[in-house]
């Protein structure tokens, strides 16, 4: 049995090695920065993990999950994101509420519960940000995507994710009219400082880069 913390772990490094799409393995920094804790005490969790075999970790080397880490870690994504859905779709959360209250629930290890959660959505396929649900496999279907930032002057995507969950970026997202399915124009970019002009249902923005670099649109 696996502590919470443990398993905060093993989510972090499966964003980070998705993240990074290149890659599966990723540093004692780079966790520690997103989980925002000092990298001492991550290489004192990674001692605790890699005596589980569930990481793969030498210090100053690169971290990587094992198999058996990646299913722990995989595990833990499914059941956050069945729990997004379901605040999201039956409970009427916003998806700038979701997260924090997913964190929570995503611990319960109640196999039948995660197995009922997921028949009563009807098998999502997507959480409430976009992310695909991975099935009771284990599998994971991506969509090809490019983030906003990639996309030429002139072209109208659609935006079926986002890389940023938290509270602050969701919100400024909906103030300027931004949701799942949101038809985006691109209308311009600055050389200065690469920040976007954008219309979103007639609306005009202008969007900072790093704001475009967050959004997955297809």
């Amino acid at each position: 049995m696996l502590s919470h913390a443990e398993e905060n772990y093993l989510k972090a490094m499966f964003h980070l090695t998705t993240m990074a799409e290149s890659s599966n393995e990723t540093g004692t920094n780079a966790l520690a920065s997103y989980l925002d804790v000092t990298p001492a005490t991550v290489n004192d969790m990674l001692k605790k993990l890699k005596e589980k075999d569930l990481v793969s970790y030498e210090k100053y080397r690169k971290i990587t999950l094992t198999q058996k880490g990646k299913d722990y870690a995989v595990d833990i994504v499914r059941r956050h994101r069945l729990w997004e859905t379901f605040l999201y779709e039956k409970l009427d959360f916003s998806w700038d509420e979701v997260h924090e209250v997913a964190e929570q629930l995503e611990h319960i290890k109640s196999k039948k519960l995660i197995e009922q959660l997921e028949k009563f959505l009807d098998y999502p396929v997507t959480d409430p940000h976009g992310d695909p649900i991975p099935n009771a496999k284990g599998k994971i279907k991506y969509q090809k995507r490019k983030t906003l930032a990639e996309i030429p002057i002139g072209s109208i995507c659609k935006l079926v994710a986002v890389k940023d969950t938290s509270a602050s970026f969701l919100q400024y997202a909906m103030k300027i009219g931004l949701g799942l399915s949101s038809t985006i124009e691109i209308l311009n970019r600055h050389e200065f400082d690469g920040s976007i002009e954008i219309k979103v249902n007639k609306s005009r923005s202008t969007v900072s880069l790093k704001f475009a670099e967050n959004l997955f649109v297809v």
